[in-house]
């Protein structure tokens, strides 16, 4: 039996912003592009950022108006073209830019006849409103409006659980949408033959005007890799219990005297994320490698050199290479 030679890109990752534009205040929409990938990796990739996009990034919104001089939540007052409940619908959809942590307090205060819009809004230094001229309002007769705000940082959506006893003070929550990002598609692009196909990751994003594409992008990635942090740190913690466990097992390398220096200058823990994919391996030692579950650094140096001869294709010339790849890379005298 022949075994066909796969090969294997060990390019960088690379991306790009493709197109960026603002359609108005409240929609930017950007379009990204992730390559190479091997086959495969573009939908693991995609799927987890589409869900990060919109479920992880947090954003600033109304979650609560109170006025004394409301009865009800469907109630009309006499001044007012919008009834209450579409007065809380139009502050629902107010975009806002923030640092905060937890909640905050603003208010409305304004006289008609005339519009009332996000302009009319008095909120702290901390919240910035996305565009001002979002309509709230329209004063039919010169009466005051007066609304108290409260304004949350959060992320997701938060249903608002009306309770009789908010109404008899006034106060009427709304449903909180903290998702920034509108909507997120990702498609791939194939490309090459057989064994060697790549693919190309595009990702579109559109945001309310709170975050750019970009900067949901950046927030997103930084988001998923706090998610696997923990995983790393719970391997930091019993790699090393489990290397001196199975220390007694491990065959020796027998050039490992030539780099001994390499593991006295290196924890096993920086060993295990150091990746053959990051020392320009040629293609062929790459791929015998990676045949043999051999991924990172430590993989390696756990291997002797009669378990690299066995490894089909792999010759005594390649160790020797190798063992120049090393050196170069780590200054192994």
């Amino acid at each position: 039996m022949v075994r066909e030679k796969v090969r294997v890109s060990t390019r960088t990752l690379q991306w790009k912003c493709v197109e960026s534009r603002v359609d108005n205040k409240r929609l930017c929409y950007g379009r990204f592009i992730l390559s190479p990938l091997i086959k495969g990796q573009a939908d693991t990739i995609g799927i987890a950022m589409r869900r990060a996009l919109l479920g992880e990034i947090e954003g600033t919104c109304i979650t609560r108006a109170k006025s004394e001089k409301i009865p009800h939540e469907y109630s009309t007052i006499v001044g007012i073209q919008e009834s209450v409940h579409e007065i809380l619908m139009n502050l629902k959809e107010i975009g806002l830019r923030s640092n905060l942590y937890g909640t905050c307090g603003a208010f409305i205060c304004a006289r008609g006849p005339g519009y009332v819009t996000a302009q009319d809004i008095i909120s702290p230094p901390s919240v910035e409103i996305v565009d001002n001229t979002q309509h709230i309002a329209r004063l039919t007769e010169p009466i005051d409006l007066c609304i108290g705000l409260q304004i949350e940082r959060n992320r997701g959506y938060r249903y608002s659980i009306k309770r009789p006893n908010n109404f008899q003070d006034g106060s009427y929550p709304i449903d909180a949408v903290f998702m920034p990002v509108r909507n997120a598609n990702h498609s791939i692009h194939s490309y090459g033959n057989g064994n060697e196909r790549q693919e190309i990751l595009f990702l579109e994003i559109w945001t309310n005007g709170s975050l750019t594409p970009k900067e949901a992008l950046h927030e997103a990635s930084r988001n998923l890799i706090d998610l696997f942090i923990p995983f790393l740190h719970a391997e930091e913690e019993t790699l090393h219990l489990e290397y001196n466990r199975h220390k007694g097992t491990l065959p020796p390398l027998t050039f490992h005297d030539r780099l001994a220096k390499l593991r006295k200058n290196k924890k096993e823990i920086e060993l295990k994320y150091i990746f053959i994919d990051q020392l320009e391996l040629p293609p062929r030692i790459y791929n015998c490698l990676k045949r043999c579950n051999i991924h990172t650094l430590l993989d390696l140096l756990n291997k002797s050199q009669k378990d690299l001869m066995k490894i089909e294709d792999f010759r005594i010339e390649d160790v020797k290479q190798l063992l120049g790849i090393l050196e170069k890379h780590f200054t192994i005298d």
